[in-house]
């Protein structure tokens, strides 16, 4: 076990670097205009924090012990699908959602 200093140390050192990180952006340059192609890939960085949120929890989700789960597959593909055709991103969730819902239920009863 780690002494709690040293516990307390690592926590702010944490804390002064995840400040340093964010000063450094919003901070120094938070007043000054930025470039057109600076802004242009900002607007995507949103974008790619959910699937990265999302995927291992597909791939390998802790319910299954990292095992491949079909339900998790057909929610993931059905998001995927209702995302593409709607541009919907509550609709996507919604359908994702519901199927997992479903499919894990219909696999409890099935006995899986």
């Amino acid at each position: 076990m780690s002494s709690p200093t040293t516990i307390w140390i690592v926590i702010l050192a944490l804390a002064l670097g995840s400040f340093a990180l964010r000063f450094s952006f919003l901070g120094l340059i938070g007043g000054r205009p930025m470039p057109d192609w600076l802004l242009r890939h900002l607007r995507y960085a949103a974008v790619a924090v959910l699937p990265g949120l999302v995927a291992p929890l597909i791939l390998w989700p802790a319910a299954n012990n990292g095992e491949l789960d079909p339900a998790r597959l057909f929610a993931a593909g059905l998001t995927l699908a209702v995302g593409l055709v709607t541009r919907n991103v509550l609709a996507a969730m919604a359908a994702g959602a519901f199927a997992l819902y479903a499919t894990l239920g219909g696999m409890a009863l099935a006995g899986f």
